[in-house]
């Protein structure tokens, strides 16, 4: 062991400092929500690390919805199809853009990468949409982003790194095809990959509303994140939220607590799973910070 410096001890206090800062920069305002969400409106602004007039009405407001239910059941639906979808879809396709064997692999990847930088624009993405016959369905919130191009490359880089060609070759002596050697040595080996996919889509199709506003027009259809839009950006509470108020001021006041526990309950699923998957996300940083 050996004395540390002054400096040393200095510098690492002064880190300590920052990091605490920014952890603090970055946590209280979503602590700051959860306080809002039982905080009666009037007493928000002297609420500081604890609910000022407790109040949990308008969580019992929000539970009383169905709008709540519905969005949440779709939300769940999109998510899960949209990601199996994805799977099945990218997984496949970066383990055969992988290989070195595969003709005019580099010409789809120039294509493949050319989609994240142009893309066809809206009104000729929602004609296909529309002539597909997709509008106002479950698919048209999971077929137009069936594969993300970032994703899929970050599968082909690991794919490159991890999955030696020796691995294929010895494989090959045994008499296993291309198709068996995929789902039999590749997929049982990418399972940190695989878990860093279903994060990345499944997040992705959890907080996706715009499709939604564009394609769908059945409420019956709503994600719950278009639910909470039409609360927090167009100030729109729902009637069954609102039948048993009297006066203009127990709406706003209703208003108020439904916004800030909206963001709760809308979150809480992520916040829940996030902590599971940490580790992968960062290996899934990892990743594709490596070119390949």
């Amino acid at each position: 062991m050996f004395k540390r410096s002054l400096a040393d001890i200095w510098f690492d206090r002064v880190n300590m400092l920052l990091i605490v800062t920014g952890l603090a920069i970055i946590v209280y305002p979503l602590y700051f929500v959860v306080l809002a969400s039982v905080t009666d409106p009037g007493a928000v602004q002297m609420t500081l690390f604890w609910p000022e007039k407790f109040s949990l009405e308008g969580y019992k407001k929000i539970l009383d919805s169905d709008n709540l239910w519905v969005g949440y059941k779709n939300s769940f639906v999109y998510a899960i199809l949209g990601t199996i979808i994805n799977l099945c879809l990218t997984l496949p396709a970066a383990y055969a853009l992988s290989r070195k064997d595969m003709k005019g692999r580099s010409t789809v990847m120039l294509f493949i990468t050319f989609t994240m930088f142009f893309s066809g624009g809206l009104i000729p993405t929602y004609l296909t949409v529309k002539e597909l016959g997709l509008l106002d369905s479950v698919w048209a919130m999971v077929i137009p982003n069936a594969v993300g191009a970032w994703n899929l490359i970050i599968a082909r880089t690991f794919f490159q790194s991890t999955i030696p060609d020796e691995l294929l070759e010895a494989a090959k002596i045994d008499g296993c095809s291309d198709a068996k050697f995929f789902w039999k040595m590749v997929l049982p080996l990418s399972q940190a990959l695989i878990a860093i996919m279903v994060l990345f889509y499944g997040v992705a199709h959890w907080n996706s509303y715009f499709n939604a506003l564009i394609y769908l027009r059945d409420q019956e259809l709503f994600p719950l994140q278009l639910v909470l839009r039409s609360i927090l950006i167009e100030n729109q509470i729902s009637n069954d939220m609102m039948t048993d108020m009297s006066s203009m001021g127990d709406q706003l006041r209703a208003a108020e607590l439904i916004k800030y526990g909206m963001i709760i309950i809308a979150a809480l699923p992520l916040l829940i799973l996030y902590p599971f998957l940490q580790n992968y996300f960062v290996k899934g940083v990892m990743i594709g910070s490596i070119k390949g």
